[in-house]
């Protein structure tokens, strides 16, 4: 059983935390905590109306070729955080981050899943060796 970890990210006095504008933001801020996995981990970013990173979970941690995952545990991270919009976040240790038929499948659910509760899914990025990854915000355009 995972913990849920939120972690309030603060800059220094009177500044606002960290917010995120796009998938090479977000591919950067996780790329050295996933690039020695040899597992897939799926990781849920949560955030405030105005994009800020409120924190975030790992949800998941699978194997070489999938990791399991499931709208209750991700909805569950945000729901604590008290989140308006989410980004998902996984990598594919084989090093491409070519979005599977899975992982297409599960960003779709999650975006139901998140319009019911309103907390909106604005990207799932996933991420490769060497600093490639693959935004499926951006891919499909549901942007």
């Amino acid at each position: 059983m995972y913990e849920i970890r939120i972690v309030r990210e603060r800059r220094p006095k009177y500044r606002s935390p960290r917010t995120v504008r796009d998938a090479p933001a977000v591919a950067a801020a996780f790329r050295e905590h996933f690039e020695p996995l040899d597992r897939e981990h799926f990781v849920v970013v949560v955030l405030d109306g105005k994009n800020r990173i409120l924190g975030f979970n790992v949800v998941s941690v699978g194997s070489l070729t999938t990791a399991l995952v499931h709208p209750r545990e991700i909805f569950k991270a945000a729901i604590l955080s008290n989140a308006a919009a989410l980004i998902l976040v996984h990598n594919h240790p084989s090093g491409d981050p070519t979005p599977s038929a899975e992982d297409r499948a599960i960003t779709e659910r999650l975006r139901q899943v998140g319009e019911l509760v309103g907390i909106r899914v604005l990207d799932h990025v996933v991420l490769g060796d060497e600093g490639h990854f693959v935004s499926l915000a951006e891919q499909e355009g549901w942007r």
